[in-house]
């Protein structure tokens, strides 16, 4: 087994991903949160609104490493993603400050919804891009 770039880019890929899981799982417990009235929607906003950047950066750098190290499936498993980051930050509520969620229109019953679905389906998908990241991982060590 000789460690390559490829292994070397599914590696940092498993442990964005780790990231990636943890900030979907905040932000389905955030809007489970303000869905039961337990938490401020300004207060909210205010802890979701700065994980919003890095979770992208974490998501396009890690698929730019898969662009340098030629692992095209997985690029095209993650180019929906980006594509669905790009447009939902483009057309972002007008707002002083980076993020995505805003505290005055938060906790409109459909938007609530929609967040927290959201917010499910990123779990899933980071979940299942996890363990396809640990057998591409596998897969790279084995056939160098």
């Amino acid at each position: 087994m000789a460690f390559n770039f490829p292994a070397c880019t599914y590696i940092v890929a498993m442990i964005t991903d780790a990231f990636l899981l943890f900030f979907s799982v905040f932000h389905v417990i955030a809007f489970d949160e303000l869905k039961n009235d337990s938490k401020n929607p300004i207060d909210q906003c205010n802890s979701l609104n700065p994980l919003v950047i890095p979770e992208y950066i974490l998501h396009f750098f890690s698929n730019l490493l898969f662009l340098f190290g030629g692992q095209w499936l997985s690029i095209a498993i993650n180019v929906p993603l980006m594509a669905y980051h790009i447009s939902k930050y483009r057309n972002r509520p007008a707002m002083s400050g980076f993020g995505l969620y805003d505290p005055t229109s938060i906790m409109n019953a459909d938007k609530l919804n929609k967040y927290q679905r959201e917010g499910w389906i990123k779990l899933a998908f980071y979940l299942f891009s996890f363990f396809y990241y640990l057998y591409g991982m596998i897969r790279a060590l084995i056939t160098a």
